[in-house]
């Protein structure tokens, strides 16, 4: 299709042109989606043969970034820029930008300033590993944002920052905090540049709430809807984001981002028998990827599956042992097979080779949590929401927390924040019922509220049901009691769930029954009751004798009323 045509041409343009620029991460995903097209005809690959227009090798085209065309006399700043893209590549950004020093394109300037930052990120890790430690805490701030921040505002106001030069001057200005014009100088370099996959990241991390998502000035572009997906996913809105990957599933059809995508989608909507199947479709069409694999380990973690998730550390580390993500995986290996303290072992590892990882901070949390040691659980869990607050499991283990150390009102708060991220997910609203339930708070109604917020999303577990037949059975609010039992009793009998839960359910919905003269009902559900062992056939036994008694009685009372009127 021409569609299809115009995007390959596309593609292999930007690819070639990030690389330029150094930026091989968005050179990389751009491959990653130049893959993912779908065949061409014959048709197409004869036109794509035509050579290039020298605009066009330039990155002149029509869609360009607006890079000015190579000239004759601009050589031996072409040798300058290669001597100082070589000393980039070997990661020596002092002597490129050295090297650039006095040279005006906008590809040098560019390059420049990039080496420039990129050094003075390296020298505020070292100053933490100093002052800090590996995963310690310090204020150590990259020296080299501001001068940066003058001379690039100076460029932009003038105009002749280009749209890689925006970019950097964007990421400056998120790190200065100063966010809202951070997205609008991004969304000018998207606008100018749609390919660079790292400015649309960049503009992710400033959409926080979907509102400011829908204000943003972006042109229509097929980039445009990946970015749309992928904040959808971030803002926990997975719907929503499932719809649009799939939607790009038929022009991408063979791209292993978005069967990646996809899968998280699932992951993140607790359907895990399906995101598990697309993980493994994704390992089969690239065995070597470690990229997202942190995910999958997550939901064999969960499944409980010791053999695959065995199996998937083994592969990591084959694959590449120095990844966070090959840590994480063996975190979880360990963490399933209960042994917590090397858990926490691999997940440190991780952080040190990636100090921003946000799994591990979550997950060295939880294990933080089964050791007992709740003063690291709540350092890591805070580090995780200083990462990304709008990690829910961050919130969510911060409240659990602080319920552990009794302290309620603390663990509300957590968990309020964790609604607001998840409004959808019953365990959130179960966990906070839970917590009003408090014997320092015991706001029974509160709790009740929450229950049923719990109950109208789907709460597989039941936790919901049950808790609410208990907190109206307590309040004396017998019919809604026994209307929350039947529920949860019809909700296990469908799971085919067997334990005390039951027991519980059939005992009040029998004495409901008889209390209310439904003797019938009430005579099914102990007899039901006499299957199962301990205090529950005995209390069932004196039910039936009581059902019984009053039968009888019902049963002699009509003749007694007609002997009084024999005449």
């Amino acid at each position: 299709m021409a569609a299809d045509a115009h995007h390959r041409v596309e593609l292999r343009r930007a690819i070639r042109q990030l690389r330029e620029r150094g930026l091989y991460a968005a050179a990389k995903w751009a491959a990653e989606q130049l893959v993912g097209l779908r065949e061409e005809t014959e048709a197409e690959k004869l036109a794509l043969k035509r050579p290039l227009r020298r605009k066009e090798v330039a990155g002149q085209s029509n869609i360009g970034a607006g890079i000015p065309p190579r000239e004759e006399d601009e050589e031996e700043e072409e040798d300058v820029f290669c001597l100082a893209k070589s000393f980039f590549d070997v990661r020596e950004y002092r002597r490129a930008a050295h090297a650039l020093r006095g040279v005006t394109g906008q590809k040098a300037v560019f390059l420049r300033c990039y080496a420039t930052y990129l050094y003075g990120e390296k020298r505020k890790e070292e100053e933490i590993v100093e002052l800090a430690g590996p995963l310690g805490r310090s204020d150590a701030v990259n020296e080299e944002l501001v001068a940066l921040e003058q001379e690039l505002s100076a460029l932009y106001g003038k105009g002749t920052l280009d749209a890689f030069g925006s970019y950097l001057y964007g990421v400056i200005l998120h790190e200065r905090e100063r966010k809202v014009e951070a997205r609008s100088v991004l969304c000018s370099s998207v606008n100018t540049y749609p390919w660079n996959w790292s400015a649309w990241l960049e503009l992710q991390a400033l959409c926080t709430d979907p509102d400011i998502l829908t204000q943003l000035n972006l042109n229509d572009h097929w980039m445009r809807d990946f970015f749309v997906a992928s904040v959808n996913l971030d803002l926990h809105r997975n719907s929503d984001g499932l719809a649009r990957y799939r939607a790009l599933h038929v022009t991408f059809p063979r791209s292993d981002h978005i069967l990646a995508q996809t899968a998280t989608a699932h992951y993140n909507l607790r359907e895990f028998d399906e995101a598990e199947s697309l993980f493994e479709e994704l390992l089969r069409t690239d065995p070597f990827r470690i990229e997202g694999l942190d995910t999958y380990s997550n939901i064999l973690y969960v499944k409980e599956c010791f053999a695959a998730l065995s199996f998937l550390a083994h592969k990591a580390v084959l694959t590449d042992k120095y990844r966070p993500e090959t840590c994480c995986i063996i975190g979880n290996y360990y963490s399933l097979k209960a042994q917590h303290e090397k858990a926490v072992l691999y997940f440190k590892r991780a952080l040190k080779l990636n100090r921003k990882y946000l799994s591990a901070w979550t997950l060295m949390g939880h294990e933080y949590v089964e050791l007992k040691n709740t003063p690291a659980a709540i350092d890591a869990y805070r580090r995780a929401v200083d990462i990304n607050p709008r990690d829910y499991r961050a919130w969510y283990g911060l409240g659990q927390t602080y319920e552990l150390l009794v302290m309620p009102y603390y663990a509300l708060y957590y968990y309020r924040r964790a609604t607001q991220l998840r409004p959808h997910d019953a365990r959130m609203w179960c966990a906070m019922g839970q917590c009003y339930e408090n014997e320092q708070l015991q706001m029974h109604d509160a709790a009740i509220r929450c229950y049923r917020r719990a109950v109208t999303n789907n709460d597989r577990e039941g936790i919901a049901l049950h808790k609410l037949a208990k907190l109206h059975h307590q309040l004396g609010q017998a019919d809604q009691a026994a209307f929350y039992y039947q529920k949860n009793l019809e909700r296990m009998e469908a799971d085919q769930n067997e334990g005390q839960d039951i027991v519980e359910a059939v005992l009040f919905l029998a004495t409901h029954c008889k209390n209310q003269n439904r003797l019938e009902e009430a005579e099914h559900y102990c007899t039901r009751l006499l299957d199962y062992g301990g205090p529950a056939k005995e209390d069932a036994k004196a039910l039936l004798r009581e059902i019984r008694s009053v039968q009888q009685h019902a049963a002699t009372q009509p003749s007694m009323d007609l002997e009084q009127f024999t005449p």
